[in-house]
């Protein structure tokens, strides 16, 4: 069977229709993969700019960090972290009139050269104007102290209590 000029042309436009459509379906795919690609390339140029900004401000960190490092005490190793927060805790509570009633330390945890000591309020009693006094006091320790949970519900004629998660540097 011979074939035509004519079909000779229209089966090589249909070969090449056919190879253009398989390797459309072929290289889809990797055109998804490199848009994904060039999302995290932004993404990490980003992150970039942004630790040169925050490099370019190093002094200020540095100065800031030592000024919140010369706070921070420095413990004996043989003195227990949690005797320290705990009384000082207690010193607070007691000289601003809130009654702590349970409370319990928890783990000493490593952030780099500073240690954080969770204690946990399980229960305090006290007064509006008490409650605000030793929340004041307590900020004025300045970042060694840091209270990231606090529940108060009324317990009877202007009595609240409640519980309160307290981190120690």
């Amino acid at each position: 069977m011979k074939m035509t000029k004519q079909e000779i042309v229209l089966s090589v436009i249909a070969a090449g229709v056919a190879l253009f459509g398989i390797t459309i379906l072929l290289i889809r795919p990797k055109f998804d993969e490199w848009k994904d690609i060039k999302t995290k390339q932004k993404d990490i140029i980003s992150m970039i700019e942004k630790d040169k900004d925050i490099l370019a401000q190093k002094e200020k960190w540095m100065t800031e960090f030592d000024e919140l490092s010369g706070k921070l005490p420095l413990i004996p190793k043989e003195q227990k972290v949690d005797v320290y927060w705990l009384s000082m805790m207690d010193q607070i509570a007691n000289k601003n009139g809130v009654k702590i009633l349970k409370r319990q330390a928890g783990e000493e945890k490593s952030l780099g050269d500073v240690y954080e000591l969770a204690i946990e309020c399980k229960e305090w009693e006290g007064t509006l104007e008490n409650l605000v006094y030793f929340l004041i006091e307590l900020q004025q320790q300045g970042a060694m102290l840091d209270l990231r949970q606090l529940l108060v519900k009324p317990k009877g004629k202007g009595i609240l209590r409640g519980r309160f998660m307290l981190y120690c540097a």
